[in-house]
């Protein structure tokens, strides 16, 4: 029997509650561990970057240290072999709540969002005290998969802040949270190392050959863990049909994309499929920022966001309704042209 698919896992790669190894974030990481080392602990963390970049990982060190696993090694490192690492990894730590995109039993699909009553689980949660005299735990991956009854609902908690109770927001873009929940948590922001750092680290602590490490860093922008599972699926060999397809925007090489959209409605293109629409969200995404901050201003920036705005839509619609992934790869492309197109 296979195992149900897990919303907060990055394709076919260990979900983070079993990575034990942290790449590329000391500083962010030795930040953590000097605020719970020093007992004056921040109710909430919010830790956002690319996805991909390490921000899952980096929260289950935080939690496996606040329930309580003594430290072994720099930061926030713990043993595997430690008890309470063993709970959390079998996901039975009693003080301990997970909330991410539920498995709809029906349809034997994820959910498309955070709901409600996933969210109206932490008030509960956090009424009890920690059976192990540390924290209680809750960590929302990814937060901004949150429907606005869930974000509401989530608020309450942040407004009541539980004695001894931690909240650890992963979330990949902090513009689709609430305002008034962004600013009652502790923002810790991860930015990817450089492609040439990443492609290093993919040679010489995973083995991969260097010109595929090369394009999966190229592919992922640096993000480990991106880029890991780009080189791990074969996914990065197809960075030049990308580069094609989007080189002389508005003006779309219709071949190139033609054959992204076959690899998406193959057997297995599912997880290539997330891959290449977070691929594109984050190029709409780079253009904006690029024409924010160039002399025409944040205006000259505003289809590009419209743009990166639309994306997410159609992602997230693409899950939900169950889209034809042909069609969606298309449509993605469409919204790109017409963000580049001439005002």
């Amino acid at each position: 029997m296979s195992e149900e698919p897990e919303a907060d896992r990055e394709g076919g790669l260990a979900h983070p509650r079993r990575v034990y190894d942290l790449f590329g974030h000391a500083e962010a990481e030795a930040a953590m561990a000097r605020a719970l080392d020093s007992g004056r602990m921040h109710h909430a963390w919010m830790i956002t970057g690319p996805k991909g970049v390490g921000k899952a990982t980096l929260g289950w060190r935080l939690a496996r240290r606040a329930l309580g696993a003594p430290p072994a090694g720099e930061g926030l490192q713990t043993d595997p072999a430690d008890p309470q690492c063993r709970r959390l990894e079998a996901l039975s730590h009693p003080d301990f709540l997970l909330i991410r995109r539920p498995f709809n039993e029906k349809t034997k699909k994820l959910k498309g969002e955070i709901t409600v009553e996933e969210a109206r689980r932490a008030p509960g949660f956090f009424s009890r005290s920690a059976s192990g005299g540390h924290y209680r735990v809750a960590l929302v991956d990814a937060a901004d998969d949150m429907n606005t009854n869930a974000a509401n609902a989530l608020l309450k908690t942040l407004e009541e802040p539980p004695k001894n109770g931690l909240l650890i927001l992963i979330v990949n873009t902090p513009g689709r949270l609430l305002p008034t929940i962004r600013s009652r948590c502790r923002r810790l922001a991860l930015r990817a190392p450089s492609p040439d750092e990443t492609t290093a680290w993919l040679t010489q602590s995973h083995g991969i050959d260097a010109e595929d490490a090369a394009r999966a860093s190229a592919l992922a922008n640096g993000a480990p863990g991106r880029a890991l599972a780009l080189a791990e699926t074969g996914a990065a060999n197809l960075k030049d049909d990308i580069d094609q397809a989007l080189a002389k925007l508005p003006s779309l090489d219709r071949g190139a994309a033609a054959r992204l959209a076959a690899n998406v409605s193959k057997k297995d293109g599912a997880a290539f499929k997330l891959i290449l629409m977070d691929f594109l969200l984050a190029y709409a995404q780079t253009r904006a920022r690029a024409l924010a901050l160039g002399e025409a201003g944040p205006e000259s920036a505003g289809r590009w966001v419209a743009a990166a705005d639309g994306l997410t839509r159609l992602a997230r619609e693409s899950e939900a309704l169950y889209l034809d992934p042909k069609q969606t790869i298309y449509a993605a492309f469409a919204l790109l042209q017409d963000a580049a197109a001439p005002a």
